[in-house]
């Protein structure tokens, strides 16, 4: 049976998962390595009030910058917005919350919330208000470091080349960005995929991300699946 291990489903059973206020980490870069048809079927489910975990808010029409377009997301952490003009507008308005991290800070949250990790030990933007601002200073061997609380959400969202009936997955090249990270910190891991090989065909050195971390498998748009409920 294709689909024994029952990991593999639809994105309209996926977003069932998801609930209004909830906290969804995505990955990706600027919509690269971000899962479409999950983003999507967000939008057609009309979830919102959503706490959005990611590297940036992609662009206005692009990956997680169409869930801020569409008013669905009330706050975001994330290293960026500059290249989505809209979430910028929204918090100017005030209507969306926007908790900045430096890009490498905002990987090594995540990769701390994987992993079990409290948090960690930063001194990027220790003189620096907006990131600095009400977080506790640790100092160590005369250096004062910032303390960044790991992140973990209630659903992690990746997108994938690859995968296994189990859910070990092989990105595609520079789509693999924050995706690996990402998809050991959520309580419920989705991995959007492309392609799903049978079990053992993805040779164990090439696993990126291991079945273990990842819930349910929901295929891409576009791609024949028929095979799987064969």
């Amino acid at each position: 049976m294709n689909n024994q291990f029952g990991k593999i489903i639809s994105a309209s059973e996926a977003v069932t998962h998801i609930k209004d206020g909830m906290s969804v980490m995505v990955g990706g870069f600027g919509g690269v390595g971000t899962a479409p048809t999950m983003i999507d079927e967000l939008l057609d489910k009309d979830v919102s009030h959503l706490t959005l975990i990611c590297n940036d808010t992609g662009f206005p029409h692009i990956g997680v910058g169409k869930l801020v377009s569409n008013r669905r997301i009330k706050k975001v952490i994330a290293s960026h917005i500059g290249s989505n003009p809209i979430a910028g507008s929204l918090m100017t308005e005030g209507v969306l919350e926007v908790e900045f991290s430096p890009q490498g800070t905002l990987a090594e949250r995540i990769r701390a919330g994987g992993v079990g990790l409290g948090g960690v030990l930063v001194d990027i933007g220790i003189d620096v208000e907006v990131v600095n601002q009400g977080k506790e200073v640790i100092e160590i061997d005369g250096r004062p470091y910032l303390v960044e609380e790991a992140l973990t959400a209630d659903v992690s969202i990746v997108y994938a080349k690859k995968s296994d009936p189990f859910g070990n997955l092989l990105y595609d090249k520079s789509a693999r960005n924050t995706n690996p990270l990402v998809a050991m910190a959520g309580a419920v891991t989705i991995a959007e995929v492309e392609e799903v090989v049978p079990l053992g065909e993805i040779d164990a050195e090439e696993v990126m991300t291991s079945g273990v971390f990842v819930d349910y498998i929901v295929p891409s748009k576009g791609v024949n699946w028929k095979w799987v409920w064969e």
